[in-house]
């Protein structure tokens, strides 16, 4: 983990800085496909380690930051929670918009399966989709849909899966506008009335949530029917459906996939299928890895300014003398420069009212 791997792709310039945070590495791997979001482990200046999603080149940074404000102030289960959020002015300025998480050891689902080496076992893919089904139910009861669903997007973490970048689909693309083909959209996990320009319902995240589903127990996102497992194909099937109006609801989909046990007094949640050893020992070892190598991680020192020269006292003409001595100073170990990265474009944002839209 380095600062120099962090800047790359990153539009934050020679500094390694975005808003108010210093980057400390990338979450996912450079170069990476369809990202809908770039992600970066990252410190403030108060100490505390964030990740950070900055919007992806080609998204609308109005967008991008409403979408994150919206998810801000939305209480669903499994979800990425926001804590910060880029302000109007340094999207004014050409910064990009970013917006900060709480940070936890992570991976996203694709490094997961990169991880483990192929398709995740059925029981953790059953466990990934109940509790992406119960944080979709819980927002889409409340009028939200979260646009922007897909492999990427899911994080996987000790205790659970997270659902981040927000409104991935709105941010790239108006309604009534194609978004097929645009950056940042996994063509397999978008929606067919989505990519053809409609406005982002709640079916359009069971479709996404499918494919995710289908990604995770196959390796991609468009397989044959019998290449998921015979205890999963019907219900994800029935996800992927073009016609929205014959999938099932995310809370449908959350009982297809936790059942309630007989005599049960509480709701079906997904917490029953994540107890310890729902993730793969390979990738239990990934996070404490990448634990480790946090830890081990150092952040430059801010930059002090020089402080002012005395100015000598009226009358008084200090005699010249030696040059200070440099050995004590080359006798300290010294640790290695990062590599300065160019800067990277970053999209001139376009003002326009914005509101994140609702189901």
């Amino acid at each position: 983990m380095g600062a120099a791997r962090a800047h790359e792709g990153a539009g934050t310039g020679a500094s390694g800085r975005v808003g108010p945070y210093r980057l400390i590495t990338r979450l996912d791997p450079p170069g990476s496909p369809t990202l809908p979001c770039r992600r970066f482990v990252a410190r403030g200046g108060d100490g505390e380690t964030v990740l950070l999603s900055v919007a992806a080149p080609g998204a609308d940074p109005g967008a991008f930051a409403a979408e994150a404000e919206a998810a801000r102030r939305l209480p669903a289960p499994w979800f990425e929670p926001v804590g910060r959020v880029s302000g109007a002015g340094e999207r004014q300025a050409g910064q990009a918009a970013w917006y900060a998480s709480p940070f936890r050891p992570a991976l996203p689902l694709p490094v997961a399966l990169a991880v483990h080496g192929g398709p995740l076992p059925e029981a953790t893919v059953r466990a990934i989709g109940a509790a992406l089904a119960e944080g979709l139910a819980a927002a889409h009861a409340q009028g939200v849909t979260h646009a922007g669903i897909s492999p990427a997007a899911v994080l996987l973490t000790a205790d659970g899966p997270r659902l981040c970048c927000h409104g991935a689909v709105r941010a790239a693309g108006p309604d009534g506008v194609p978004r097929s083909g645009l950056p940042g959209l996994d063509p397999g996990a978008l929606a067919p009335e989505q990519a053809t320009g409609g406005r982002p319902r709640p079916p359009g995240d069971v479709f996404a949530l499918g494919a995710v589903l289908a990604y995770a127990a196959t390796g991609h996102t468009v397989p044959e029917s019998a290449e998921l497992p015979p205890a999963l194909r019907a219900t994800v099937v029935s996800c992927l459906t073009r016609d929205p109006a014959h999938r099932p609801t995310a809370a449908a989909l959350l009982s297809a996939l936790a059942p309630p046990a007989p005599h049960a007094t509480v709701l079906n949640s997904a917490a029953s299928l994540l107890a310890p050893g729902w993730l793969p020992g390979r990738v239990v070892a990934a996070l404490a890895r990448q634990s480790a190598e946090l830890l081990a991680a150092e952040t430059p020192p801010e930059p002090v300014a020089p402080a002012p020269a005395p100015h000598p006292s009226p009358g008084f003409d200090p005699a010249p003398g030696p040059a200070p001595e440099a050995r004590h100073f080359a006798a300290l170990p010294t640790t290695p420069a990062a590599a300065t990265p160019a800067p990277h474009p970053t999209a001139t944002p376009t003002p326009h009212p914005y509101d994140p839209r609702r189901t």
